[in-house]
């Protein structure tokens, strides 16, 4: 696969003046961050970014890469992995989910500065629909939302007391009050 095969490219800029955050996710997800980024902005005046992630892999491949190549090549300036040169600049936490496991976002997670968290679908569960299963796996909007404002009051950025706000006003721990694709394979 080519490098621009393995691109992260932003969809969506935020536009609240609020602190600033990153939330990236791939395929079905894509979405949810969208919802997320408006719900950030809407109740709790914080600037999202989106970025659709085409693959985790080859960005991972791509960054590995860049350090196979300074590894080999001491004497010559090292090249910037495509995904930390397509994120700097990019200020606040970052928010990582996928429809897969944790450990798919998380392929990246060393090669960007900024402090990092993935949502996944990790272990088993069940449920009848699937923003059921979304919001059990806690990987839909509402979850990266809350992921969010946790990353962002540690940093004191946002009200110590805004994350266990939002669990209560999104019903968090209530699979049956999941919204992010109901339908088929849609988003």
């Amino acid at each position: 696969m080519s490098r621009a095969s393995s691109r992260a490219s932003t969809c969506q800029a935020g536009r609240e003046r609020g602190p600033p955050c990153q939330l990236l996710a791939s395929g079905v997800g894509v979405p949810w961050a969208v919802e997320a980024q408006k719900i950030l902005a809407e109740d709790w005046g914080v600037s999202a970014d989106v970025w659709s992630v085409t693959s985790w892999i080859n960005l991972r491949r791509d960054a590995q890469a860049a350090e196979e190549e300074a590894f080999l090549n001491p004497n010559e300036g090292a090249r910037t992995p495509y995904v930390a040169q397509a994120l700097a600049g990019a200020t606040g936490p970052v928010v990582a989910t996928s429809d897969f496991a944790s450990d798919l976002p998380d392929m990246i997670r060393q090669y960007v500065p900024n402090d990092w968290a993935s949502l996944g679908a990790d272990g088993f569960g069940f449920s009848d629909t699937r923003a059921g299963a979304r919001r059990f796996f806690k990987i839909d909007a509402h979850s990266m939302v809350v992921r969010t404002l946790e990353m962002l009051a540690k940093r004191g950025e946002v009200d110590w007391s805004a994350p266990a706000q939002a669990i209560d006003k999104y019903d968090l721990l209530n699979p049956n009050a999941g919204t992010s694709g109901n339908a088929g394979g849609e988003a």
